[in-house]
């Protein structure tokens, strides 16, 4: 994003708009706190600011600030769409291209309002008019930091932005342990607790309100762990049986790809969840070092994201899709023991 950009974005918003704020569907932490980052901001502008999200997401994230507030476009539909149809500007957050946010890439496609995406994924569409995208940031939420500095409008920043933006870099480093986590990132995080964000109480609302269901399920997964030495590979599946057996909650499975990528001796992790409901197994991919999950989920399997993180999606079934994962790793086989 150019200072002219910036100039431009600070006209537009030097009188009060109707905005609409928009993550990914299915939003995580970083979705969530950077929209409601955002939305606080942007209502002490004076805006008419609304987060509408595809669809629900996990009651851990559910304590947020300004939650109360956000839209659910798969179940009001109508009413969400109106707000995006009268919009004046539409920022997107957390995600590179229209699709990511499923049933609402029509009515945001069809939108005449000035979109302004801020985003920390490879390779993003050109649809919107501003575009600040930088892949080697750790976090959107770290991204809404810099935007509002870039507005020269740190100080604006209080309690409730701090902690909303507090749980995107949390969430999207590992809390703070992923490599994506730089000085720069710390220096933020300090200046956000300064500002009134509560870290020791932000991580307990996130991390420590497991219920048994969740954890026995966890305990389900790590029991279907396997590894390929070989490919230096670990990978988990979960069936809808299984899932149905521990009343499966959205965001029960979040994070669980990593203790795969825990193991020692093992580069790349993938877990593989079946969804019948939307007839496709979901796949979560990590790796170590410079091995690229996002061009592996990209080649195979209709997906991308980061680096070291990505996401992807199977319409074979769950002991098919497994099946040709494993076909697939002699060809990475180089790649995955040079790390």
């Amino acid at each position: 994003m150019t200072q002219q950009d910036i100039e431009r974005i600070k006209q537009l918003l030097a009188s009060p708009k109707q905005i609409v704020i928009v993550p990914h569907k299915n939003p995580d932490g970083d979705a969530m706190g950077a929209t409601l980052g955002l939305y606080h901001y942007l209502k002490k502008c004076n805006h008419q600011a609304t987060v509408v999200a595809p669809n629900d997401y996990p009651d851990f994230l559910k304590w947020i600030p300004g939650d109360n507030t956000v839209l659910k476009h798969d179940s009001q539909t109508k009413e969400c769409d109106n707000l995006i149809q009268k919009a004046d500007i539409i920022f997107t957050l957390d995600f590179n291209a229209l699709h990511r946010t499923g049933n609402m890439e029509p009515v945001l496609t069809e939108s005449n309002a000035i979109k302004i995406m801020i985003d920390h994924h490879q390779a993003p569409d050109d649809f919107a008019a501003y575009i600040f995208s930088d892949v080697a940031m750790s976090s959107t939420c770290e991204m809404v930091y810099h935007f509002i500095d870039m507005l020269g409008d740190t100080n604006n920043i209080d309690a409730n932005i701090a902690t909303c933006l507090y749980v995107g870099i949390m969430t999207d480093t590992g809390s703070f342990r992923f490599s994506c986590t730089t000085s720069h990132t710390h220096r933020i995080v300090a200046n956000l607790i300064e500002k009134g964000a509560n870290n020791s109480q932000i991580h307990n609302n996130v991390y420590d309100t497991n219920t048994y269901e969740k954890l026995q399920l966890l305990g389900c997964a790590l029991s279907n762990l396997k590894i390929i030495p070989e490919s230096k590979t670990a990978y988990i599946t979960l069936s809808q049986r299984e899932l149905n057996k521990y009343n499966y909650k959205k965001g029960d499975t979040e994070g669980v790809v990593n203790y795969g990528l825990s193991l020692n001796n093992i580069v790349m992790a993938a877990i593989f969840i079946e969804d019948k409901q939307e007839g496709i197994i979901k796949i979560s991919l990590r790796s170590k070092g410079d091995f690229s999950v996002n061009e592996f989920s990209r080649t195979h399997f209709e997906g991308g994201g980061h680096t070291n993180a990505a996401g992807g999606k199977s319409h074979l079934s769950l002991k098919d899709t497994v099946e040709k994962f494993i076909s697939i790793l002699p060809n990475y086989n180089k790649a995955l023991n040079n790390e």
